[in-house]
């Protein structure tokens, strides 16, 4: 169990379950060792696993942990499916990959965020070309910047909370702040100075497993935001994509697609306003593969909850300590606003997972390249 907490799996916990499911179905595995440990001195990793012919040209790709607290939901997906998978013959020409905590930093120390305080989502860019400038961030940094979790600064920097929320209503303040900023990094849903180190990973494993590939369906495995327990399917991208027509005709209603933009709104609670996304990466990293890259968002409590959570984790590793008192039990209010501890949540979305996977699955020998 995690050090963190006695009832809890930890890191070391959701990885030992995945390596065996994964040995056990029979999938050929590889490893990417993170240049730092977790909280407990743990080594950590990326690690992949290829189940199916190695030559295979339609490929299931479920992808954990890009927001590292979300891995906990998303590499029990991947562990249960491996283990629902072994013995059984996988359809003509298709494998299924699966890439386990790609942000096993922010897996391991239950952050959302990585090693450099960035969101993994927002930093599929090109650092070559100049970062988009959210202005508007500038003016509410100092609410993130306090340096108290409670006392006198701590109640200035909610009344600037409180005042943002009055000018620009709640909708407004949050396509403002999770837009995503690269001027603070000490600020929050940072998206980096350059690429991170799970960047340059989940690029190095793209090219390797997928860039000779036909035709591709990746699921980026998210929770936090929507309603309680209902899991989003969506595809995020900057601009419609050849596949798009197979993903609709695949999922009919049950598929989103969110085109991404400075002015773009979106009522799902994903931010449709921020740019660097891992869908557009891939589609961009794979212009010869027909890809559908999808994304499941697990819903669970509401956004001004999180955010609040969100905030107290940010004040937590600029300016606590996430091994005492306070700070687990900060991180125990977190992981529950990504992984709520209620068996039920964890089995509907589990269900629903598992079902998106198995009509792509069984669809994927007819979608013509």
């Amino acid at each position: 169990m995690s050090q963190f907490f006695p009832d809890t799996p930890g890191y070391r916990q959701l990885r030992e379950r995945f390596l065996q499911a994964a040995t056990q179905a029979g999938a050929t595995l590889s490893e990417y060792s993170h240049p730092l440990t977790g909280p407990f001195g743990e080594t950590l990793f990326t690690d992949v696993a290829w189940l199916g012919a190695p030559d295979a040209k339609r490929v299931l790709v479920a992808l954990s942990g890009t927001h590292g607290v979300e891995g906990y939901y998303g590499s029990d997906c991947q562990s249960r499916w491996l283990e629902s998978l072994n013995g059984r013959a996988l359809p003509d020409g298709v494998a299924v990959l699966m890439i386990h905590l790609i942000n096993p930093w922010g897996t391991a120390w239950m952050r959302r965020v990585n090693e450099d305080n960035l969101d993994q989502n927002r930093n599929y860019l090109d650092f070559s070309k100049p970062l988009p400038d959210n202005r508007a961030y500038r003016d509410v940094h100092a609410i993130y910047a306090c340096e108290q979790l409670q006392g006198p600064q701590r109640d200035k920097a909610d009344a600037l909370f409180n005042a943002a929320i009055a000018e620009r209503g709640w909708s407004g303040l949050m396509s403002v702040v999770e837009a995503g900023q690269y001027a603070f990094a000490d600020g929050l849903f940072y998206g980096g100075a350059g690429p991170s180190w799970s960047n340059r990973t989940l690029r190095s494993i793209v090219e390797k497993h997928l860039s000779g590939v036909d035709v591709a369906a990746c699921f980026d495995l998210h929770t936090g935001a929507g309603d309680y327990g209902h899991p989003m399917l969506m595809s995020i991208v900057e601009s419609a994509y050849p596949a798009l027509d197979d993903a609709k005709a695949l999922f009919g209603p049950w598929l989103f697609t969110l085109i991404t933009g400075a002015n773009k709104v979106s009522a799902t609670g994903v931010a449709a306003t921020s740019t660097g996304y891992t869908s557009q990466m891939l589609l961009d990293a794979l212009p010869g593969v027909h890809l559908m890259p999808f994304v499941i968002e697990c819903g669970t409590y509401a956004g001004d909850l999180v955010h609040g959570h969100l905030r107290d984790d940010h004040w937590l590793h600029l300016h606590g300590d996430p091994l005492d008192e306070t700070g687990r039990k900060i991180k125990q209010g977190l992981l529950e606003q990504f992984y709520p501890a209620d068996p039920d949540w964890q089995e509907m979305v589990w269900i629903r997972t598992r079902q998106v996977w198995e009509r792509a699955l069984a669809a994927l020998p007819g979608i013509r390249a």
